[in-house]
């Protein structure tokens, strides 16, 4: 078995592999940001960039913000557009 200290290289991932990396590290930042050394916060930092990158561009129908969230939204739903 191959050893990957950094982790598989996401776009090498299935969709379904991707999405559990994603969450896995979205659950395990606050311990990691708490408790982690300088290196496993910087590792961990740049996993979960490369993983959210490799998300985005593969559902970006997902990962759309909700458009109340934005300004224009909230100005448009207020009847302020």
């Amino acid at each position: 078995m191959a050893h990957h200290p950094e982790g598989i290289d996401p776009t090498r991932l299935s969709d379904d592999d991707l999405a559990r990396e994603v969450s896995h590290l979205h659950a395990t930042r606050h311990e990691t940001f708490l408790a982690g050394s300088e290196d496993a916060l910087e590792a961990h930092t740049g996993r979960m960039l490369a993983l959210e990158a490799e998300y985005l561009r593969r559902f970006p129908d997902r990962s759309a913000p909700d458009p109340l969230r934005t300004r224009a939204g909230s100005r448009a739903a207020a009847g302020q557009d």
